[in-house]
Formats: structure tokens, C-alpha cells, sequence
């Protein structure tokens, strides 16, 4: 994406794409494909080295960026890794640094910060709710107080990498709004069960509250009054799936343009044809759309202006366009693209599962529709 990248960005970017190159080839999300686990604890301790895990995080808990806008400077990496399909919880580590940045206590802050920022403790963020109840709305996770502690019970569902988090960041409605709870995975009733899903390089999970109690330490933020803050974590987690989208979206393009080049037919170059190369362009189009939107949601997130629906309208357009720039990738390229050695087909699923989960075209459409009075 066409940041207007500060000289540390471009060095930002330029060291996490050296780094994928070397550590990350598309033969490690395959060898990872049947393992429960999905992801590489080493990769991901280098890339806390990196600052994939410190950009939200103050400086005074370990934590820090590149230029002074650390939601640009993650929206970097985003593009990177999905370019790279890496396989693990930064998204979601990133959130809850986010929200314990935001709205956690002294104490939260202090003890949790430094380790997310190092890379020693994964994070998640249970929001979702099935079916496509992405911002808890249906109400399924019940808190009930019982003392000064809260009792949880209901289930989550899909949260990413589940099963590996040390803290589950887990928002539900109560009696006046929203609530926020950081819970330790090991919590005694507190069971994860891996779901199957379309992409094969990341893991999902239901998570199943049966009677969890958490102290009045756990809250993050004040009860029945963090919706704001799920609306602002929602629009991060946004704003960098659709970044991430555009690095997968990208990377597939290039790699067409490659093969339309050399791939002939009746000795030209199959992307010498005029039809074919309209369809091109049609692809470039939604995609240079695409980023712009998917930069215009990064700068709404930082600045706070507008963030929920800017985000709304970038992941409208991208869930909507960039699933059809894959499959026109698929069909350009022949046999060879819907083959399982390809590579095509791990990127189409990673794009058509990032179209879905945070809430599709129509979920976010109807998401903007009261801003124009519908």
C-alpha cells in the first residue's frame, strides 16, 4: 500500500519482508497444514524482535513504534504477513495490547503490557458469536455478578488461535452494555475446541464458558460501559484484516502478471491478448481501490476520526472486490491454478475467509446504512 512511508517505515517494511523471505516460504504454511498447533513459536519470538507484537504498546511497558503512528506502522506489517500467509495470533495479540493500552488498570497494564510486547504472551480477543454476530449483539456469553467477582457462561465463537493464547480478552453485553473481562486461558471451565475452517493456515476455535468465575480485577475498562472500546478494537481488527488482505491480494496479482507474461499461446504471451488484458485492468482497479480504502481505514484508526465507519466501508469494498481478483486469478492461470501444488488456492482461501470473518460486504453494509438514514 502506498503509505507515503517515512524512511524507519520503508526500513520497517524492507526488514520484515527480508525476514518472511528467509524464515516463512510458502512450504512452511504447508507443512503446518495438519498440525493442531498451526504456527512457528520460533518465527513468532523473531517477530516480537521485530515489533510485530509492540507497536500499540507505550514505551514505558516495553513497547514502541517507528514513526510516531503505530497503527500505520502495524498496517506495514499486516501487508507483509499477508503476502507471506504467515500462520499465528498477531492480529488478535495486537488488539488486546490495544485495548489494555487504552482501558486497562495500573496493574493490568504493568503485568500483561511487557510480556505481549516481547512476544512471551499470545493474546486473543473473543467477540464473535455465531451466526455472524461479530460484536457479541446476540448476547449469547451471560454475566452474572456474584459477590464482587463475575460468573461466565455461554460460548464464543470463532476466535482465532484459541487454543494457544495465555489471556483471552473476552467482551460480552450486560445488563446496561458491554463488559470486558481478561481472562487466563487455564481458567478453571474454560474449554477450547478447534473448529475446522476454509483456511488452512490459521487455526479458529469455539470457546465454551461453563460457570468461569473472574475477579473484579479482570474488567477491563468499567462494567456495562465498554462499548466504545469494542468499537474501537473492532476497527482496528479491521483495519488490519483488510491491510493484510491487500499484502495476499497483492502478492497473487504479481504472481498472475508473472505467469501471463511467460505462459504463451500460439507463440505470444497469453497476456499479449486484448480481452485478457481488460480483465487485467478490471483486477488492477479493484485493487489500487482496495488500498486506497484499506489506507483510509488505518489513518481513521489512528486518529480516532470516524474510525468505525471508515473501517466499515474499507472491508465493504475489499470482502467484496479482492474474493473476485482471486478467482480471476484462478480461472487466468488454467489446470495448473485449481492444482493442489499451486499456491493460488492457500492465498483464495486465507482472502475468502478474511472476507467473512469480522462481518462480510452485507453485514457491514447494513453497519453503515444509518449513516445515510436507511
Amino acid at each position: 500500500m502506498d503509505l507515503n512511508l517515512t524512511d524507519d517505515q520503508e526500513l520497517l517494511r524492507e526488514t520484515t519482508h527480508k525476514f518472511l523471505t528467509a524464515n516463512w516460504p510458502t512450504s512452511a504454511v504447508r507443512e503446518l497444514i495438519d498440525d493442531p498447533i498451526g504456527f512457528d513459536r520460533d518465527v513468532w519470538a523473531q517477530g516480537a524482535d521485530l515489533g510485530w507484537t509492540s507497536m500499540l504498546v507505550p514505551e514505558v511497558f516495553g513497547g514502541g513504534n517507528v514513526s510516531g503512528n503505530g497503527v500505520s506502522d502495524l498496517g506495514i506489517i499486516a501487508e507483509e504477513l499477508g503476502r507471506f500467509l504467515l500462520a499465528g495470533p498477531v492480529l488478535p495479540t495486537n488488539v488486546v495490547a490495544y485495548a489494555l493500552a487504552r482501558s486497562g488498570s495500573d496493574e493490568m497494564k504493568a503485568q500483561h503490557l511487557p510480556a505481549i510486547s516481547a512476544g512471551h504472551e499470545i493474546a486473543t480477543w473473543a467477540i464473535a458469536e455465531e451466526p455472524d454476530k461479530w460484536v457479541g449483539e446476540s448476547g449469547a456469553l451471560e454475566v452474572s455478578s456474584e459477590g464482587d467477582a463475575y460468573r461466565l457462561s455461554g460460548t464464543k465463537s470463532p476466535v482465532q488461535d484459541a487454543h494457544i493464547a495465555d489471556q483471552i480478552l473476552v467482551a460480552a453485553r450486560t445488563a446496561t452494555g458491554y463488559s470486558q473481562f481478561l481472562v487466563p486461558a487455564k481458567t478453571p471451565g474454560l474449554t477450547v475446541e478447534l473448529l475446522e475452517g476454509l483456511d488452512l493456515s490459521r487455526r479458529f476455535g469455539r470457546v465454551t464458558f461453563d460457570g468461569v468465575m473472574v475477579p473484579p480485577g479482570a474488567v477491563v475498562g468499567t462494567i456495562d460501559l465498554a462499548e466504545e472500546d469494542v468499537q474501537a478494537q473492532m476497527s482496528l481488527a479491521l483495519a488490519l484484516q483488510c491491510a493484510e488482505t491487500v499484502g495476499s491480494t497483492d502478492r497473487m496479482y504479481e504472481v498472475l502478471l508473472e505467469y501471463m507474461t511467460h505462459r504463451k499461446s500460439f507463440g505470444r504471451p497469453i497476456g499479449s491478448y486484448q480481452a485478457l488484458k481488460h480483465r487485467l485492468v478490471d483486477m488492477l482497479l479493484w485493487l489500487e481501490s482496495g488500498k486506497a480504502a484499506a489506507v483510509a481505514s488505518l489513518e481513521a484508526v489512528q486518529s480516532g476520526i470516524d474510525a468505525p465507519h471508515m473501517t466499515s466501508v474499507a472491508k465493504t469494498y475489499i470482502a467484496d472486490r479482492y474474493p473476485v481478483i482471486l478467482r480471476e486469478c484462478l480461472q487466468l492461470h488454467g489446470g495448473i491454478g485449481y492444482t493442489w501444488e499451486h499456491d493460488l488456492h492457500l492465498y483464495l482461501r486465507r482472502v475468502e475467509s478474511n472476507a467473512a470473518i469480522l462481518g462480510g460486504a452485507d453485514y457491514h453494509r447494513d453497519r453503515l446504512a444509518p449513516s445515510i438514514g436507511l
